[in-house]
């Protein structure tokens, strides 16, 4: 698994990329998968998705720095854990890569995405009408990757199931650049705050990520 990039975006605050070249089984190997783990993986019904499933772990282990077992699993919500260390941590994957971002003390979430041009047939699905006003003509496809990406990231970091990315999470208008950073907030109660999200596109991929701030 070749490190595309790894980088500290706040103090004890990291987002990690690999591109997925490996087999399943040469993944499997550099984990300590329990029964419960292996039933999971039996249980995924392509092998695009069990690499996607192996990686994400590897690379976790990877950022992690540890040989101890890892113990991560899912909460009510869907939302992975890990349960014998003091880390937050958001997982994603997309075709060829796998992505992940852990934080010592701030809740986080990251997206990774393969940029296709069926978003257009679903953004109003997850787009109000005041944000597809916003989005630029000449770059659409990207300007609404890097929406969807930023309400994903927030959503996994809000790690709840009943919120709706087009009437719970709202952007504020930003223009399309390669990289850069919008602001966003979830509104759903008792919830009502705002974050800033960075974003970026690589190749043909857009990655969204976004960490808790500190209170003022």
């Amino acid at each position: 698994m070749p490190l595309t990039f790894l980088e500290e975006i706040h103090p004890n605050t990291y987002i990690g990329l690999w591109k997925i070249e490996e087999e399943p089984a040469i993944l499997e190997k550099q984990l300590q998968l329990k029964d419960h783990e292996k039933e999971v993986l039996k249980g995924l019904n392509t092998q695009k998705r069990n690499l996607h499933w192996l990686a994400t772990r590897v690379l976790l282990r990877k950022m992690l720095n540890t040989e101890e077992y890892i113990d991560c699993q899912p909460d009510k919500n869907g939302k992975p854990v890990l349960l014998n260390m003091p880390h937050h941590i958001s997982l994603s994957h997309s075709y060829d890569y796998a992505a992940v971002m852990i934080s010592k003390d701030k809740r986080v979430g990251i997206d990774i995405e393969i940029i296709k041009e069926k978003i257009t047939r679903v953004q109003q699905k997850f787009m109000s009408p005041q944000e597809l006003n916003f989005i630029d003509e000449q770059h659409a496809i990207e300007h609404l990757y890097v929406c969807w990406c930023a309400k994903e990231a927030l959503y996994k970091l809000n790690g709840k199931k009943e919120t709706s990315f087009k009437d719970d999470i709202h952007l504020d208008e930003f223009p399309y650049q390669t990289k850069g950073l919008l602001k966003g907030s979830i509104k759903k109660k008792p919830i009502a705050k705002s974050y800033t999200i960075a974003y970026r596109k690589f190749e043909d991929y857009m990655l969204g990520y976004v960490y808790e701030e500190d209170e003022e």
